[in-house]
Order: structure tokens, then C-alpha cells, then sequence
């Protein structure tokens, strides 16, 4: 009886245990679909860094295939690999879960690019970025929605949306597609700052449109919806100008311990953003613009700590939320592009207005025709455009806005093909458009102290283009007074690499007073900057160790940062002496051997400079030159 009594218990508490168990199940089963989100996500990014290309364009393609992809043709029972909405079986986010995690990232990340725009930037950027961000802006918005309007009959309302979010690039587009061009200095100044400024200005643009079609209803603006939409503009400006401010004085009064300086800063973020939500509904966005936009022109200490924990974060935001965004489109949406009017929506904004916009802004610039044709051609949409279309389309669509359901898949379509169009054609069309830098003869140099500012000044007069880079700020600002291109920036920082205009640097120059920081400089920076070669200052124990071949990477052959020193402080400035004869180029290098107060730096043949080492590996005859040195002056017979 105890027995049977038992079974039946058992019986009994099967469902109970088996519902148990599939539930746990689920847990687990979502716990690795989280773990593998984030880890593809970080995969994507790596691949971008591997292969120069935007991070956007394999985090949506991975987002699409395990997504409305894999419900459509992979999947045995029609579902997506990764669900985003929870659809009573599986998914990460209940009901309206999705949107909140978007309006939250996307309010991190909308905050970053206001944190890095700068008043003095856009005065200092110059006439044709200024148009660019301004006149190209306003042209793009107005010439995407008429055309959006008449070719697929949607209201005004959405097709100025729609334009609205097309007019950002951002350089998380445009820079690793540049990165390994050679362009000019001024075409990839341009394509730089545009991406940079453009990002928070189209952002704001974008959230103006939306909050005024919100409180519209998508019919006739009335009084009320002006009113509303005033109401928008007053909260949103007004906690993101307070709250900035408040924070700027917590941090530059050391009211914050510096260990929580980041994440104060982050729910400082999250509270300006939920505040001004509950004041005035589809505020926030715009109040945390306004927050960065502030912060990034306040006199705030530890700004760029707090940009780069900014950038970590908006990276990992990033990976995680194009992946859910993309896999959370349906294959009827996609469907919703197949038609011929794509392809003529597509043709227009990149080969009509992106044109126009360019040449009206550039009218009367001095860049050149050819000049003119790349940056039209080289206009590729970003992450901020996909991102915010995602939010603003499930927003829009639960308002029963009519035609909300084409913001998502028309803006996807836009960043997707802009990023496969440039990325797989700027490099051949520089080529054949003509701004393509046959040879990179711009020189890098390490450090910026008065020896190493001296040279490249004479550099600079002999036609060269020098840069200069330091993390010490005094040394930086005196370059900056010679007249000199200068960086403060340490040589760890992985941005150094991404500065596209270093694209036509070619020779790296490390002259340190830290044998440590002038070995790494090489070893980190020699395969993109040192293409025609890569030099260092000698360590005073190599002076008297290093092998002969060891010596055709010094900067001079026999001489360390202490005897460069003294040479400067003996004479600064560099002479020069005039060599007819290959015997008298041998004896005047052994007489510079011998007196250490003056140090041989550069050989002079025709239009060419050269250093000692690098003079010794070229085919040049050892006559009729001129050789330039620093220090002490010496009289020279030639014999």
C-alpha cells in the first residue's frame, strides 16, 4: 500500500517536476543565447579591426542570418535563432522589454557623441565642414524627404523622419573605411570632421522630427501638438543644460571619488534621461544630447577618462543591441523592400543628394574637382541612423502611425548598402578619381622636445609635412606655437591608428628620451606609419654594442638622446655643409664621429633628404650633396 501510495505521488508530480525542469531549461537555454549575443557581438567587432571595415555591417549581417533569415530558410519550425521579444516559448525581453533596453542604450550612446562636440571645433574645422554639417545637412533632409514622399507615398511626417536619420555618417563608419587610403590632408579632414559633427546634429535632428510627430498623432499639427512639442524642447534642454552643469561642478569640486567617477557619470546619464521622460513624454533623448553636448564644451576635469569609459561601454551596447535589432526585423518588413523603388530611393540619396549636398558646400572651396567627387561618393550611414530608426519605427508603429512600418528596413537599407558600396569601392575609386596618394612622404615623429621640434622644423621648410606626437601637454603646445601639426596623444592609445589623416605618413621617427617608449613606438607603430622606414634615437648602450646592421635603424648612427641633447643646448639650430666628393663624405662623417657636440642628421641630393642610414641604403652617389647637422659649428676642409 505504502508503495503503491508512493507511485501515485510520483504520477502525480510529474507536470509539476517536468514544468520544473523545462523552465530551467529555458533559463539555461537563454543564458547561453545571452553569452553567445555578446560574444559574437565582441567577434564582430574584432573582425571589423582585422579587416578595416565598419563594426555595423557584421553585427547586422549576424543579426539578419540568425534572425529573420533563420526563420525563413534555416530554421525546422520557422523561428529565429535569437528572439529578442518574448513570443511565449522563447525571447530575451517581455512585451515592450526591448524598446525600454533600446531607449536606454541608445541614450548612452547619443550622450557619447554629444560629449565630443566642441564649439572650437566647428569654428577651427573650416568654411566647407561647417556648410557640410549645416547647408549639406539641411539639403540631405529636405531632398530625402520629397523624394521618399513621391516614391513610395508615405505622409510627410515619416518620409522627413526618414530623412532625418539619413543625414548622420559617424566615424565609426567612415574611419575604417579611410584608414587604409592614402588621401590628401584636406579630403580626409573633411570626410574626419563631418563624421565626428555630424553624428549629435543628425541625431537632434532626428529626435525633433519624431517628438513632433508624436504629439502630432500623425494628423495635423494643432495647437496642442505645438504645444507638446514646445513642452518637449523646454524639459529636454532644460535637465540636460542643469544636470550637466551639476555634474561638471561635482566632479571639478572632488564632491565624486575618482573610483566612481564613471559610473556616477553613467546613472547620472540614466537619471537625466528617466527624469525628463516623466516631465514631458519622448524628451529624453534630447536631454541627454543637450547633457553631453554641454559637458564636452565645460572646463571639466577627466573628460577623457570618461570618454574612453563611455566608448568601452557604447561598444559593448553596441554589439549586443545592432545584433537583437537586426534579428528582431521580419522577413515581411524585408519583403517590404523588394521593389524597384529601392533601388531608385537608394540611386538618388547617394548619387543625387549626397552630391548635391557636397558640391553646394564646398562652392568656392579650394578643394578640387576630383576632390569634390570622392567626398560625395564617400558618404556611408551609421550606427547612430540604424540604431535610432529601430527605436522611432516599434515606437511609431504602436501609435499606429501609418507607413512607421518602413523607417526600420529603408534606413537598414541605406546603412547596409552605403557601408558595402564604400567599403568595397573607395579604395579603387580614389585610384581612378585621382585623389589616391602614389607615395606616403609624410614624417611621424615621436616626441616633441626642442631637439625633435628643431628638426622638423627644418623639415618643414624643406617642403616636408611633419607631425609631432606627445603625451607631455607642454611640448605639444610649443610645437603647436612653431607653427608645427602636433598630437597629444600616448602611443598606447589604439586611436593613433585610426587618425585618418596620418593616412600619407611614411617614415616614423621615435626621438624619445625613453629607450622603452622608442622600441615600442617601432614594434606598435612601424606597419602603418613606417612604410618607407623606421627610425630611432640610439640607447647609449647600443652606441657602443649595436651591430652594423643593427645601426641602419638609428636615427644617427652614433648617437643617443643625451648627446642630442647637448647638441641643442650647444647650438640650437641645424647647418648645413655642402660634400663634392665621396672621400670627402667618408672623412667628414669620421670628424663628426669624433666630436660629440655635433651630430650629422640629414643628406640633401637633388630633391631628396634622407637620413645617414637611410642615405647608406640608396643607389645616390656619394657626391655633389649637402649634409645638414645640429650643435657646435665645425670648420670643414674638404680633402
Amino acid at each position: 500500500m505504502k508503495c503503491k501510495n508512493y507511485l501515485l505521488s510520483l504520477l502525480e508530480n510529474i507536470p509539476l517536476w517536468y514544468e520544473d525542469v523545462h523552465t530551467k531549461h529555458n533559463y539555461r537555454k537563454k543564458m547561453l543565447e545571452l553569452a553567445g549575443i555578446i560574444i559574437l557581438g565582441i567577434l564582430a567587432q574584432w573582425v571589423a579591426w582585422k579587416f578595416k571595415i565598419p563594426a555595423i555591417l557584421p553585427l547586422i549581417l549576424i543579426g539578419l542570418l540568425f534572425g529573420p533569415i533563420a526563420a525563413a530558410y534555416l530554421s525546422d519550425d520557422g523561428s529565429k535563432w535569437i528572439e529578442p521579444i518574448w513570443n511565449g516559448t522563447k525571447g530575451f525581453f517581455p512585451a515592450d522589454g526591448l524598446y525600454y533596453f533600446v531607449s536606454l542604450a541608445i541614450s548612452i550612446i547619443l550622450f557619447e557623441g554629444g560629449l565630443t562636440l566642441k564649439r572650437s571645433e566647428i569654428k577651427n574645422v573650416g568654411p566647407v565642414i561647417t556648410k557640410l554639417i549645416t547647408l549639406g545637412a539641411a539639403i540631405t533632409f529636405l531632398g530625402a524627404g520629397i523624394v521618399t514622399h513621391y516614391i513610395f507615398n508615405l505622409g510627410w511626417e515619416i518620409s522627413f523622419l526618414f530623412a532625418g536619420l539619413i543625414i548622420v555618417t559617424g566615424p565609426t563608419v567612415i574611419t575604417p573605411i579611410l584608414r587604409n587610403i592614402p588621401l590628401k590632408k584636406d579630403v580626409s579632414t573633411v570626410l574626419k570632421w563631418e563624421g565626428i559633427l555630424i553624428d549629435p546634429i543628425g541625431a537632434l535632428v532626428a529626435v525633433l522630427v519624431f517628438e513632433f510627430i508624436s504629439v502630432g498623432g500623425g494628423g495635423g499639427f494643432t495647437k496642442t501638438a505645438l504645444m507638446e512639442f514646445g513642452k518637449i524642447l523646454l524639459f529636454g534642454t532644460s535637465f540636460g543644460f542643469t544636470f550637466a552643469h551639476a555634474l561638471a561642478y561635482a566632479v571639478n569640486k572632488k564632491l565624486i571619488p575618482h573610483y566612481l567617477l564613471n559610473v556616477v557619470s553613467l546613472s547620472t546619464v540614466l537619471l537625466v534621461f528617466v527624469e525628463s521622460e516623466l516631465f514631458a513624454h519622448e524628451s529624453g533623448l534630447l536631454a541627454v544630447v543637450v547633457m553631453g553636448m554641454v559637458l564636452g564644451n565645460s572646463k571639466l576635469e577627466n573628460l577623457k577618462e570618461l570618454l574612453y569609459f563611455k566608448e568601452s561601454l557604447s561598444i559593448l551596447l553596441i554589439s549586443i543591441l545592432f545584433i537583437l535589432l537586426a534579428a528582431n526585423i521580419n522577413m515581411a518588413e524585408l519583403m517590404l523592400l523588394y521593389t524597384w523603388k529601392t533601388a531608385v530611393l537608394f540611386a538618388i540619396v547617394v548619387f543625387v543628394i549626397r552630391p548635391l549636398a557636397v558640391f553646394a558646400s564646398s562652392y568656392n572651396s579650394k578643394l578640387k574637382l576630383n576632390e569634390k567627387i570622392f567626398i560625395s561618393w564617400v558618404g556611408p550611414r551609421g550606427i547612430v541612423a540604424a540604431g535610432i530608426a529601430s527605436l522611432f519605427g516599434s515606437k511609431l508603429l504602436k501609435q499606429g502611425i501609418e507607413g512607421a512600418e518602413y523607417i526600420t528596413p529603408l534606413v537598414f537599407m541605406i546603412v547596409l548598402g552605403t557601408v558595402l558600396l564604400n567599403a568595397t569601392t573607395a579604395r579603387m575609386f580614389a585610384k581612378v578619381i585621382g585623389v589616391f596618394l602614389k607615395s606616403s612622404e609624410a614624417i611621424l615623429f615621436v616626441g616633441a622636445s626642442g631637439p625633435t621640434r628643431l628638426i622638423a622644423n627644418y623639415l618643414k621648410e624643406k617642403g616636408k609635412r611633419v607631425i609631432l606626437i606627445d603625451s607631455n601637454k607642454n611640448f605639444i603646445e610649443l610645437a603647436k606655437k612653431d607653427g608645427l601639426e602636433a598630437l597629444q596623444i600616448d602611443i598606447y592609445n589604439d586611436t593613433l591608428n585610426d587618425n585618418i589623416e596620418l593616412n600619407d605618413v611614411g617614415y616614423l621617427m621615435a626621438l624619445t628620451g625613453s629607450d622603452v617608449v622608442n622600441k615600442d613606438a617601432l614594434n606598435s607603430l612601424s606597419s602603418t606609419f613606417g612604410e618607407h622606414g623606421s627610425y630611432k634615437i640610439a640607447s647609449s648602450k647600443e652606441v657602443l654594442e649595436a651591430t652594423e646592421s643593427e645601426r641602419k635603424s638609428f636615427f644617427t648612427p652614433n648617437d643617443d638622446y643625451i648627446n642630442l641633447s647637448e647638441a641643442y643646448r650647444e647650438n640650437p639650430t641645424i647647418l648645413e655643409v655642402e660634400i663634392k666628393t665621396e672621400k670627402a663624405y667618408y672623412n667628414i662623417l669620421r670628424l663628426f664621429s669624433k666630436e660629440e657636440k655635433s651630430i650629422p642628421l640629414f643628406i640633401e641630393k637633388g630633391e631628396g633628404i634622407y637620413l645617414i642610414p637611410e642615405f647608406e641604403k640608396t643607389a645616390e652617389a656619394k657626391e655633389n650633396l649637402i649634409l645638414s647637422y645640429l650643435g657646435k659649428q665645425l670648420f670643414i676642409k674638404e680633402k
